[in-house]
């Protein structure tokens, strides 16, 4: 089983998300033994956002310039690398309503047709289908409670539509929501996501067992 490990977060040690993934990925690997892992810091490693020398991987055309054929070999690499893992763990904090732009400039890369999706004559079709991704969704606020805040997070439910529209039906979330509102309000979070680590962890291997056993 490959495991993709994917952090967005720019804030180093100091990121709840980031300690959420780290914990989430060795969690993964004690309840699935031999779960191999890559991992992807794209604060670090942020590919560039969609320009016109990246755009062939979406029209179909052949790369004509130096520039064009890195870009495509870019994109290339991070949809195959994306395709392969049969988990992912994303660490998504909550900026500006949204996610970090670095984790928006890798879901455009891997945006292509033909590759996560395909259109068809009753409407696109997701290519990327068996797939396990839990998000390690943080956040200073509290958005999850009240129609405003929910209507105001373009976070998880962003992450749910472009997902699903990968053939993703298995989006699990581990969400530590209001660690900026106070020591207690964090230490609360942080035990509520580890519950939700140790539910999201297991429930893949306590289905196969499950499925072994019948």
């Amino acid at each position: 089983m490959q495991l993709l490990h994917i952090d967005s977060a720019i804030t180093g040690e100091q990121s709840v998300s980031r300690q959420l993934t780290a914990r989430t990925v060795a969690a993964w690997q004690a309840s699935h033994p031999g779960t191999t892992v890559q991992y992807l810091d794209l604060a670090a490693q942020a590919p560039s956002h969609l320009s016109a020398e990246s755009l062939g991987f979406r029209t179909g055309q052949a790369a004509a310039t130096d520039a064009e054929r890195r870009e495509n070999a870019l994109s290339e690499a991070l949809v195959s690398q994306f395709l392969a893992a049969d988990v992912v763990v994303i660490g998504a904090p909550l900026y500006n309503f949204t996610i970090p732009s670095q984790l928006k400039a890798w879901i455009d890369r891997i945006a292509q047709t033909g590759r996560t999706f395909k259109y068809t004559d009753k409407g696109p079709v997701g290519l990327a289908a068996g797939k396990t991704v839990i998000v390690a969704s943080s956040r200073g606020g509290m958005y999850s409670t009240s129609e405003g805040g929910q209507a105001m997070e373009h976070q998880e439910s962003y992450l749910k539509v472009v997902l699903g529209f990968f053939g993703i039906t298995d989006v699990r979330f581990v969400r530590a929501e209001g660690v900026g509102m106070g020591p207690d309000a964090k230490a609360a979070a942080l035990a509520s996501a580890e519950l939700a680590i140790s539910i999201h962890t297991s429930f893949a291997a306590n289905q196969a067992s499950v499925s072994q056993a019948a």
